[in-house]
């Protein structure tokens, strides 16, 4: 590595960067100051081009896209460092001591730059933007982009690279409303309601509710001491946006429903309404009105545009567009039903790839119009936030001017089943593509060199949680193939006699085998993670669940103290399996011994592990969405 590309501190504002070649490759030339905000998606390039360290943009990423500045990104962060550099006037006296607080470094631990710049934007942009032209200007400007819809809806998002802080921001921005609706400010508002895309991030947001032992108000310290009392005010309610999905009020059997159907003139409507959804939905905020939204991973939240074209797509990019489509539409028509019945004050975005998804309409990959601070993956690198990303360079010997495992998926996906387990049935582990096994094999490993060395030096401080290795798939098919080499499996045998037996295959990963010496392990090493073992919860063994039965009883009772004893007695296999996943590298936890994870898309977003060290992509990974959420981590 011939530089270390860390330049500046993660607690003050980038003070210089690394110049970027033409080809997107890094230069090795430093510049003062900070860099634009602008499109671009760092990875490591391979040693046939530059020495490994050193960063740069795939070439395949790179055809076709124009990189250029955000305008209104950069000309909103100049007025905000004046602002911050003149004494950040035009505040509460309320928010003028949130500030100093943050700016402090006395919470635990100190704020990044990057979290308290994206608060102080939502600030100017509420306090101190309205007393100038240039920032009225751009609140018009702003507010222009909700306009062609009932109701209009006032939407800013912050752009903040994985791994940078999100669910802090969220917390800074509750107790900023919070704090000033307490003394009666009426652009405030003390109700909210945070969305989210699944399950995972649901759980994980729970430290943003007032009420949770393990809120971050107190245990980050993220308020004065004495402004506490008004945080305890603040109703908060945390949905997946499948919440808004009206439900049946009249559970029938499909014979009723048809037998009512056929006698009724118009058949018999059993929906909710659209009121008793908003009812259902903000049922922890009680009769608040004036709603603050906050997106979490709000790339999935737009208005698709119609008349764009997908013939070419293929089967299964044509089922990710449908899904995107359908999960945006009912996400962004969700909040207007909120905004109808309830009034929105605001809708606070947060996403480290605010960029329109694949069957939005919109060109893939096109950044919100409606953002207003970016803090990107390149900067948070530059600033030793994050993760340095690495590339495979083990394969530059095949004579090809680019590693094959720089772009294993077109070399592979002709030799992998198609989505579906009836078609993925007649494939055996035995039969992954070679290219693929030699990509994993080579991957593990430089994982197995790690692993020694990595367990002395936890070791030394008392710990011994491993490194984390994850595999993410194309679709449910290939993870379960991918996980049964990995971990091992059970096969039925036919015997000489026509007699069949069922044995258990070894796993062809030592440190990730599930399976030694043909008999499976009491407490698994490698996890499969998608919806549908969710939905089984055959992950989990009852071997497993024996042995780590004081972590699984220490999680009934942190359930029944926020949930009550009911909620804890009803816990099932499908609660206990996401704890693990949620617990992945986490000291005492159950996923505290996991090594690996093969995942087909819910690793992407809202998965908090730190302790990851290798991540191999059996799926294409083109944009910058996927490649800035799966490097981030």
């Amino acid at each position: 590595m011939e530089h270390n590309p860390i330049l500046n501190s993660p607690f003050r504002a980038p003070e210089r960067h690394w110049i970027l070649n033409e080809d997107g490759s890094m230069s090795g030339v430093m510049r003062e100051g900070r860099r634009v905000s602008q499109y671009y998606v760092p990875i490591a390039p391979s040693t046939a081009r530059q020495a490994q360290g050193d960063l740069a943009l795939d070439e395949a990423d790179r055809e076709g896209r124009a990189f250029r500045p955000n305008a209104l990104v950069n000309r909103i962060r100049e007025h905000v460092a004046r602002w911050r550099r003149e004494g950040s006037r035009h505040v509460t006296h309320e928010t003028a001591r949130l500030l100093a607080h943050w700016r402090s470094g006395r919470t635990t631990p100190p704020l990044f730059f990057c979290q308290i710049e994206a608060a102080e934007t939502m600030i100017w942009l509420a306090e101190a933007a309205p007393h100038g032209v240039a920032g009225r200007e751009i609140i018009a400007e702003l507010a222009k982009l909700g306009e062609g819809a009932e109701p209009a809806l006032f939407r800013i998002a912050a752009k903040m690279a994985t791994g940078s802080g999100k669910t802090t921001v969220m917390a800074m921005l509750i107790a900023w409303h919070t704090i000033n609706a307490a003394r009666g400010r009426k652009r405030f508002s003390d109700a909210f309601l945070i969305v989210c895309p699944g399950v995972t991030i649901r759980d994980r947001l729970r430290v943003l509710l007032p009420s949770d032992p393990d809120n971050y108000y107190q245990t980050r310290g993220m308020v004065p001491d004495d402004m506490i009392g008004d945080i305890r005010k603040a109703r908060v309610a945390i949905v997946n946006y499948h919440a808004f999905k009206r439900r049946e009020t009249l559970s029938l059997p499909k014979y009723a429903r048809e037998v009512i159907d056929g006698r009724a003139p118009t058949g018999i409507e059993t929906l909710e309404t659209e009121a008793q959804m908003v009812l259902r939905v903000c049922k922890d905020l009680g009769a608040r009105q004036n709603i603050v939204v906050l997106n979490d991973e709000a790339h999935h939240c737009y208005d698709a545009k119609a008349g764009r074209s997908e013939e070419d797509a293929s089967p299964d990019d044509a089922e990710e567009r449908g899904r995107n489509k359908e999960a945006a539409r009912l996400w962004i028509n969700g909040i207007r039903a909120i905004a109808r019945a309830r009034g929105v004050r605001v809708v606070h975005d947060l996403s480290a790839t605010p960029f329109f998804l694949r069957g939005s309409g919109h060109a893939e990959g096109t950044l919100f119009p409606w953002v207003v601070s970016d803090f990107s993956l390149i900067d948070a690198i530059e600033s030793g936030i994050v993760k340095i990303p690495r590339v495979p360079v083990s394969d530059n010997a095949l004579g090809r001017e680019m590693p094959v495992w720089r772009r294993l998926w077109p070399e592979i996906r002709e030799g992998l089943p198609k989505k579906g387990a009836r078609k993925a049935a007649v494939f055996t582990p035995d039969q992954l593509p070679e290219k693929l096994l030699s990509a994993l094999h080579g991957l593990y490993g430089h994982y197995a060199r790690l692993f020694p060395g990595w367990m002395a030096r936890f070791a030394e401080v008392g710990r011994d949680t491993p490194p984390v290795f994850i595999v993410v798939c194309q679709n449910t098919s290939h993870s379960k193939l991918l996980f049964d080499y990995i971990a091992g499996y059970q096969r039925t045998e036919t015997l000489p006699d026509g007699a069949t037996r069922e044995v258990w295959v070894n796993g062809a990963l030592p440190l990730f085998a599930n399976v030694e010496d043909g008999r499976p392990l009491s407490r698994p090493r490698t996890l499969l993670i998608d919806s549908a073992e969710i939905d089984s919860g055959e992950s989990l063994s009852p071997e497993f669940k024996k042995l780590v039965a004081p972590e699984i009883e220490s999680f009934r009772a942190e359930v029944a103290a926020r949930q009550g004893q009911g909620a804890a007695i009803r816990l099932t296999e499908e609660d206990l399996l996401r704890e693990v996943m949620n617990t992945v590298g986490a000291p005492g936890k159950l996923g505290e011994q996991v090594r690996c994870v093969v995942s087909v898309s819910m690793l992407t977003e809202g998965w908090d592990a730190n302790t990851v060290t290798h991540i191999l992509g059996v799926r294409a990974f083109g944009t910058e969405l996927l490649c800035e959420q799966v490097v981030g981590r």
